[in-house]
């Protein structure tokens, strides 16, 4: 129990704690810019970005092992991911702006084409007479165990660098996302900021080649926003929370592997994110799935009562159990079946509201179709004082023989 409480209070190490608070800034940054460009629907182009790095970054430890006889050099390896990483953004750009092809397929072609070229380079690295070739691989799942004092301080600036960048950038962000035309009017560069957009998604792939790795990376920059959204409708919010659910899954996975000798950070942290998703899928109170079961559960009882009490001033038999059930529990019937003073007032209410709204149906076709009354809702709450008073004043007497 010592080793956990040291982990989750960063008395751990030096290192392990700079590590710690680098991937927490790192999960903040991509749950962030993740928000703007989720909402923006190209949440794919993370992907497209993440696998563009891969000859980047073998091209560079080709150069720094020629250079040096070690290609580990961190700072060249992250400066050859980013330009690798830009030229196939410019690449996914130029081929879904020029051609008929649409973004996923440009998407499709580069991610795979990059990544292909990037495993051919390492294949190259692996014959060259150069250290650190096994380190390579680290960058493709993440790789925080042998990371050095200094790498995990850069990441941990860079990381909150992009973080202040993506702060101050939100409100032109959240403008393009939702009205990229009212943005124009306003005198905001749409394409500029969609550019500025995907620099910084970038910018976050890249830092986190050594955290996560270019296959998971972009895990950070869709599972977070997603997740967010189960518990907000509100942008500014969900960028948030976005940034606070990236920065507990890189806290727990970060955590998880240190307490445990061998089992890889990057991988851990997308798992923390996945299962924070997860718990928010299932219990979200608006959107999650125990909270629709809930509500459905609500909406089916309520269409029993419904159905019920028309059928009882109706004076029809029931035979559905449940729905006796209801009425019985609502005091509204008796365990014979016979209605209570209460039932016979409500089934009267309710058989009086249904003639309203026929006859409002009857008058107003086309305002009726856009009511979003379905019987369970009081007439009240749909239509205003006035409207039923008229429906009320022009409401044709019941047929003889009707209670």
């Amino acid at each position: 129990m010592e080793i956990w409480w040291r982990a989750l209070t960063f008395t751990l190490g030096y290192n392990t704690s700079l590590v710690t608070v680098g991937s927490m800034l790192l999960g903040a940054a991509g749950g962030m810019i993740g928000s703007f460009v989720l909402l923006r629907k190209r949440s794919l182009v993370s992907d497209a970005i993440s696998h563009a790095t891969l000859p980047g970054l073998a091209l560079a430890f080709i150069l720094a092992g020629l250079w040096q006889g070690d290609g580990r050099w961190l700072p060249g390896l992250l400066l050859g991911a980013a330009l690798s990483a830009a030229v196939g953004l410019w690449a996914v750009q130029t081929i879904s702006a020029r051609t008929r092809l649409g973004e996923d397929a440009a998407i499709g072609a580069i991610l795979s084409s990059f990544f292909a070229f990037g495993v051919v380079l390492i294949t190259v690295i692996q014959s060259m007479q150069v250290t650190g070739q096994a380190g390579l691989t680290g960058y493709l799942v993440g790789a925080t165990a042998g990371m050095l004092a200094a790498e995990a301080q850069l990441i941990a600036l860079c990381a909150l660098g992009l973080l202040l960048a993506i702060f101050v950038m939100r409100r032109s962000f959240l403008l393009v996302c939702f009205d990229a035309e009212f943005a124009r009017t306003q005198g905001v560069s749409t394409g500029r900021v969609d550019l500025l957009m995907l620099l910084l998604l970038m910018a976050v792939v890249v830092i986190g080649l050594k955290v996560t790795g270019l296959i998971l990376i972009v895990a950070l920059a869709i599972i977070p926003p997603v997740t967010a959204r189960f518990w907000t409708d509100r942008p500014l919010r969900m960028v948030a929370l976005a940034a606070l659910l990236g920065a507990a899954a890189g806290y727990l996975g970060v955590t998880l592997s240190s307490v445990q000798e061998g089992l890889p950070t990057g991988p851990l942290i997308v798992l923390a994110a996945f299962a924070l998703f997860m718990v928010s899928f299932l219990f979200s109170p608006w959107r999650g799935v125990l909270a629709a079961l809930l509500a459905y559960q609500r909406f089916r009882r309520r269409v029993h009562v419904r159905q019920g009490l028309l059928a009882l001033a109706r004076e029809e038999s029931i035979f559905d159990n449940l729905t006796l059930k209801l009425l019985q529990r609502q005091g509204y019937i008796r365990r014979d079946g016979v209605a209570t003073l209460p039932g016979r007032a409500a089934a009267r209410d309710a058989e009086h509201e249904e003639r309203l709204w026929a006859l409002y149906r009857e008058r107003h076709p086309d305002d009726a179709l856009q009511q979003e009354h379905s019987g369970l809702t009081p007439l009240a709450q749909v239509l205003s004082p006035d409207a039923i008073m008229a429906l009320e004043a022009q409401l044709p007497p019941k047929p003889e023989g009707g209670r």
